[in-house]
């Protein structure tokens, strides 16, 4: 087996957990190591730290799959480790009668680096991210059929990730009965989605917090629910008592997917849906007095360190529009997806938002990706997904 060894000075986040190892971490590779192949990563004295996949062409070399130098990945460790990420699960009453789409594989944090796996009731969606879980495809659909019982299983793999892999991602059915639609429950909140439209895996089970959230607070305000895909969070505020839900995205073909899951869920009448740019309809809200609950969550801002800054400065423009969005005394739910964008990071460009435009935004709470994400302690880079809810007062 072809041996990684690490450089001094790069031992210590992998020593504490870290499942990735990065190129400029290692000092030498030995034993001709293949895209795909099982290599060991050792110290600089060469000390075991663990066994992983490389990936020869990604910035990420390795991903730790295990820290034991005996195990392999082969279905025994899958099946283990799928069995492990169901129990997870069922202690947090995953699934259930009220929902029936989770996150099933967190990748790194179910001990699966790459894989993702999302339920939707009887369809799985996966996600292979990287060449190892490619070459290793039908060992994996092989142990999931078998754990899940799934019926169908489609591919949603990042195209972006299976070039850099070096791969073709087909984002096509890959087992079982051909499926068009992706339906499911949430919260006790129905939803049919064509797969055709789907982004991702096809539904942004991450958000559930903040939806559960935002119906707590709807209860007779004005809600603006902007960058909405499909609506969840305008059907959340209806079906908590909103006096006015307004749905904005670009997209015209979410908003009319979004239209019939509200007509399924007895909501259509309460929510109405525009097509527009979310950053004009927050700039026009604001000159016309504003919402009493702004949710603003935009999609990736920063796929990248390097593109880090640039985001940050259109957080703080986004943020500013939504303050003036909002009235005085009410509530902004201001959300970033970006890893790369710092808790600490999204706060401030709250902060310098809001007071670009007179403003004051007090955080109230803070929301993180929902449980059904686990993400190892070690390992910052997959919590991916904060939300600030503050309330923004004159300055």
């Amino acid at each position: 087996m072809a041996v990684v060894t690490l450089k001094p000075g790069h031992v210590q986040p992998v020593w504490a957990g870290h499942p990735w190892v990065y190129a400029q971490a290692v000092a030498r590779i030995e034993g001709g190591a293949v895209a795909g192949d099982e290599v060991e990563v050792l110290d600089p004295e060469g000390r075991f730290l663990g066994r992983g996949l490389y990936s020869p062409r990604s910035a990420i070399l390795v991903r730790l799959f295990s820290r034991s130098r005996g195990t392999a990945f082969d279905a025994r460790l899958l099946e283990e480790r799928l069995r492990a990420a169901l129990a997870r699960r069922e202690v947090l009453s995953i699934p259930s009668e009220e929902t029936t789409g989770y996150r099933l594989v967190n990748g790194e944090g179910d001990d699966l680096p790459g894989l993702i796996v999302d339920r939707y009731d009887t369809t799985i969606a996966v996600q292979l991210n990287t060449i190892g879980l490619k070459l290793r495809e039908a060992l994996v659909l092989d142990v999931l059929g078998r754990v899940t019982g799934a019926r169908s299983m489609v591919d949603r793999s990042s195209r972006a990730a299976a070039e850099l892999e070096g791969f073709n991602a087909t984002q096509a059915l890959l087992r079982g009965d051909a499926v068009a639609t992706l339906s499911f429950r949430e919260r006790g909140l129905s939803y049919r989605i064509p797969c055709e439209l789907t982004q991702k895996t096809g539904y942004y089970f991450d958000q559930r917090p903040l939806r559960s959230r935002i119906e707590q607070l709807a209860r007779g305000r004005r809600v603006l629910d902007t960058y909405c895909y499909v609506g969840s969070s305008a059907m959340s505020a209806a079906r908590g008592g909103a006096q006015e839900v307004v749905a904005v995205d670009s997209n015209a073909e979410a908003l009319r997917v979004g239209a019939e899951c509200a007509q399924l869920n007895g909501l259509a009448g309460a929510i109405r849906y525009e097509r527009a740019s979310a950053s004009e309809v927050l700039k026009t809200a604001g000159r016309r007095g504003g919402y009493d609950l702004v949710i603003c969550d935009p999609p990736k801002l920063s796929p990248t360190r390097t593109a880090k800054q640039r985001a940050l400065g259109a957080m703080r423009r986004l943020a500013a529009a939504a303050s003036r969005a909002t009235v005085p005394g009410g509530l902004l739910a201001l959300s970033s997806c970006s890893a790369a964008v710092s808790f600490g990071e999204l706060t401030r460009a709250l902060a310098l938002g809001a007071t670009d435009v007179g403003l004051r935004p007090v955080v109230l709470e803070r929301l993180f990706q929902g449980p059904d994400h686990p993400v190892p302690a070690a390992f910052a880079e997959g919590l991916y997904l904060s939300t600030l809810l503050a309330e923004i007062r004159p300055a």
